[in-house]
């Protein structure tokens, strides 16, 4: 009898050219694609090099990227464990082997390294996890590459494993023992057989199948075989051979000669197993991507909503937010298909997303765009944020699409005023809530600081360019440090910027030198003020430089809210750092003595506020009650800049929402105001485009509109508000009518919330609905969210699908090439119905540095009360043919639009008589925050 071979190269080189096709068609149906392995090695035993080319060429020959880390003998466990926590953590890498065993001088526990692989890169198959999955017959992790090799070559001999004898000589971890497992599961009657076994050769005469791992040359003989039987070799031992040039052979466990003469099938040595074990790591390493791939392009996430146990009435917000228990943010991460990496953990329950999200999704078509803004509103506020947070918890957690809620970090001016957080309301919030309205992750503390950094680096030039002479400022501004003299780069970025092409500080003459070092800012016209993120009434006007060592140089300045400040507008606007990095750096701070803008480059401070900022540029991933996920990222003014959250956290959503999902965002107060400007200047910088615009609306708000009386916060509402009253109502429409015709302007369709409030009447509620029916919504429905939650919004949600199902048609309101009054004059008349324009001479002469500064083809960001769709906030209703009166005007350059003001806009607010200071408290025996809404 002589036994057929079974050719573990033959096999293994149709395996890899199965997996050749399988990576192909990865590549073609997710362009830029491909797998990777990364294969450790700690110091250069040449036997292990050996393995590890073939792995490499077994790679590359199937298109599998494979990075050869080497790591010097000298690394610690420690060392070690961290790098392969970061090969665990990188998106780009599927699979993980450490190469065994480790040449190293320290002393390093071999086992606690397989385990530090993660399960899910383990394609060796030896992490405890994916061992024990094998042990109870579960094969969905990852089996070990030579025991897998072993019953594919059985399995190709065409004899059927089921209902055999199988004897496994060896028990080791790597082969003997999974293997038995492997061909128990196959259902063989398996024995194992071990150094201590007795009668070894008389059992393996029982074997149809025989496995033989004891790393012994030639140990198991001819006599030792049962006729017919499959013998499957995974020794290979060196043994002398003076025939061969090394003067050695490599032999298996069993001796071949014999062997063949007995058995039916045997595997050669070499070219049996061996080939194998590479081919099924191969196999693993393309598995382990095609799972990823997977997971991140399955068109539903696997979320895990939070069920509401909703009371009626409902309770307070914080006690509402308090009796839902968050689920992990790493959780939620993973189960929107964030990887470890593009985590920043703040605790459990927030976390940094990083844009490096951005750049791994770049090929992935993002989700449907919606914005919601609202009518002119009450000084109480309608219920935006709790409509978009209804919305997208009626989306994610009841109609099983990806949704995402994106939404402003909000000011802890109005969290310690009157109006209050802005995280929602009632069971539709953001949680936990109390640190959505406080510090959160500290963006806006990081903010101010940069903000605040740039007023006092400005002061401080004023200061030293009024003190010193020319000469003296220049050396110090350009210093000889260790015998060396040099520009820094933003110093090389301003003689650029001036004309001046030399880079030797020494070869500058005089005059270049003075045109270098002095800015000439006009203490009159700066236009940086410092920040602070709180109600301060008191710093609306402030005197500085007097203290005896400014010398008398004093000038009256003043503070505004931080988020006024243009850093925060830039980061909302930036679309990568780069972009960011650019737009600071024109943001016009001051003038000079002749009129000419002074950047904040021209201070040499752009690459400090880059630092300060590095983490900010990143949004924070938070969660509604109901387990949907939400970004919070930048809060800019919604009166004096855009009022949007950052184009970057809706990119990130849109990417992560995928092709069907749906990102919903908010625009500040109405259409007038936040609703245009985040066509006309956020998708206009983004590029994106917007699908559906939600409007919500309230009978409280359409009433006042009507002409009720003054809602006031911390006042109790008047007996018109909370009693059915349809005639005031119907005069009240018009606003909502207004409202609707802007969002239509765009081209997008218009579907109206109306916002219910306990005190509204059936009646009331279905007049407005009507009415917005008739006067152009494309949908208009009630909505209880803030009482039941997202099950409170589901008509709204399939309103906004239906409308988000319809081609777009988006267009902007006005060209960027159309003149500065033109474009004012163009919202002013469509957006609020206004009927002319009128400027002052100063306005006009504005106007004109503006044009001749190259700033006329900016986007125009009007800055006018949110109360009113006129200039005057106690005008209510939809007036037409008025005139619309610009008294200043100034150039936001970073942000890249141009603000006319219309009337007094503070950007400080001030505190009332009793903020709601008086109701916060800390419980020093539970470290719980009491009073917070």
């Amino acid at each position: 009898m002589s036994a057929q071979v079974i050719s573990g190269t033959q096999t293994a080189r149709s395996i890899e050219n199965d997996l050749r096709q399988q990576v192909a068609v990865m590549g073609q149906q997710h362009p830029g694609f491909q797998p990777k392995l990364a294969i450790v090695q700690v110091g250069g035993r040449e036997d292990s090099n050996v393995y590890i080319r073939a792995k490499l060429k077994a790679a590359e020959n199937i298109g599998i990227a494979a990075e050869h880390i080497k790591l010097p003998r000298e690394i610690s466990q420690a060392e070690l464990l961290t790098k392969l926590t970061s090969l665990n953590d990188s998106p780009s890498v599927h699979g993980i082997i450490v190469q065994m065993p480790l040449d190293s001088v320290e002393k390093i526990d071999s086992h606690l390294i397989t385990d530090a692989v993660s399960s899910q890169k383990d394609v060796d198959g030896l992490n405890t996890e994916n061992e024990g999955r094998v042990a109870l017959g579960d094969t969905s992790g990852f089996v070990s590459c030579t025991p897998a090799g072993c019953i594919e070559l059985i399995k190709r001999t065409g004899i059927s494993i089921e209902g055999k004898q199988a004897v496994v000589l060896g028990r080791s971890r790597i082969v003997g023992t999974p293997v038995a497992e492997l061909l128990k599961w196959e259902n063989a009657t398996v024995t194992v057989c071990h150094s201590k076994t007795k009668n070894l050769s008389e059992i393996t005469k029982t074997a149809d199948i025989l496995v033989v791992a004891i790393g012994r040359a030639e140990m198991v003989r001819g006599s030792w075989i049962k006729p017919g039987a499959v013998v499957i070799d995974c020794g290979i031992n060196p043994i002398p051979d003076a025939s061969k040039p090394s003067g050695r052979r490599l032999v298996g466990d069993v001796a071949y000669s014999e062997a063949v003469q007995v058995a039916s099938h045997v595997t050669p040595v070499p070219g049996g197993v061996g080939p194998m074990t590479v081919a099924m790591l191969m196999r693993n390493t393309v598995l382990a991507a095609s799972r990823q791939l997977q997971r991140i392009s399955t068109p539903v996430w696997p979320l895990q909503p939070l069920r509401l146990s909703t009371v009626s009435p409902p309770p307070s917000d914080i006690v509402i937010a308090r009796s839902q228990k968050p689920k992990y943010i790493s959780k939620l991460a993973e189960e929107i298909g964030l990887f470890p990496s593009e985590v920043s953990q703040y605790g459990n329950t927030k976390a940094k997303i990083s844009l490096s999200v951005l750049d791994r999704l770049r090929n992935q078509q993002g989700g449907k765009y919606i914005v919601v803004a609202g009518i002119t509103p009450t000084p109480l506020g309608e219920g935006k944020s709790t409509t978009l947070i209804g919305l997208v918890q009626a989306l994610g957690a009841h109609r099983g699409r990806n949704a995402f809620a994106v939404m402003r970090q909000p000011s802890q001016g109005p969290t310690f005023g009157v109006k209050g957080g802005a995280a929602g309301g009632g069971y539709s919030q953001v949680i936990p809530m109390e640190d959505f309205n406080l510090h959160l992750t500290g963006d806006i503390h990081a903010v101010s600081a940069a903000n605040n950094l740039l007023a006092a680096h400005m002061d401080a030039r004023i200061f030293h360019e009024l003190t010193q002479k020319d000469g003296p400022l220049y050396d110090r501004l350009v210093p000889e440090i260790k015998g060396v003299r040099k520009f820094s780069p933003i110093q090389l970025r301003r003689l650029k910027r001036l004309g001046i092409e030399k880079t030797d500080p020494n070869a500058l003459t005089p005059e270049e030198r003075v045109k270098f070092a002095r800015l000439n800012i006009d203490p009159k016209k700066v236009m940086w003020n410092r920040v602070v993120d709180l109600n301060d009434r008191y710093l609306r006007k402030i005197t500085i430089g007097q203290s005896p060592t400014e010398k008398g140089f004093t000038r009256e300045t003043s503070f505004d809210i931080a988020v006024a400040s243009e850093i925060m507008a830039v980061l909302a606007l930036g679309k990568d750092v780069n972009d960011i990095k650019e737009r600071l750096a024109n943001m016009v701070v001051a003038l000079d003595t002749n009129g000419k803008p002074v950047i904040a480059d021209d201070l040499g401070i752009t690459g400090a506020l880059m630092v300060l900022l590095k983490d900010a540029f990143e949004p924070t991933l938070m969660q509604t009650l109901e387990g949907t996920p939400v970004l919070v990222h930048t809060g800019p003014f919604a009166n004096i800049a855009h009022g949007c959250s950052s184009i970057l956290a809706d990119k990130i959503a849109m990417k992560l929402a995928r092709e069907n999902g749906y990102v919903a965002t908010e625009a500040g107060f109405g259409s007038d105001i936040g609703m245009e400007k985040f066509f006309d200047i956020k998708c206009r910088s983004s590029g994106d485009t917007p699908h559906c615009a939600v409007i919500v609306s309230t009978v409280r708000a359409l009433k006042m509109h009507g002409g009720g009386p003054t809602v006031s916060p911390g006042q109790p509402l008047h007996s018109v508000y909370v009693q059915e009253n349809l005639e005031l109502l119907s005069k009240g429409l018009c606003n909502l009518g207004k409202h609707i015709s802007n969002g239509n302007k765009f081209g997008v369709p218009v579907v109206i919330a109306v916002n219910k409030h306990g005190n509204d009447t059936e009646a009331e509620l279905n007049m407005v609905r009507e009415y917005a029916l008739k006067n152009g919504a494309f949908r208009a429905v009630i909505c209880d969210h803030w009482a039941k939650g997202g099950a409170g919004a589901l008509e709204l949600a399939d309103a906004v699908i239906e409308a988000c199902d319809r081609p777009s048609s988006f267009q902007y309101l006005y060209p960027l090439e159309m003149s500065i009054q033109d474009k004012i004059k163009k919202i002013a008349v469509e957006m609020y119905g206004a009927g002319t324009v009128e400027y002052t001479d100063v306005v006009l002469e504005k106007i004109k540095v503006l044009n001749d500064r190259g700033y006329g083809k900016l986007a125009i960001c009007m800055a006018k009360t949110s109360n009113s769709l006129t200039g005057d906030p106690s005008i209510k209703g939809a007036p037409t043919g008025f005139t619309l009166r610009i008294n200043d005007i100034f150039v936001s350059a970073g942000a890249g639009f141009v603000v006319p003001m219309v009337g007094e806009i503070s950007k400080m607010p001030g505190l009332p008589t009793r903020p709601s200071i008086y109701d916060i408290d800390l419980n020093t025996e539970t470290g719980e925050i009491e009073g917070l809404f």
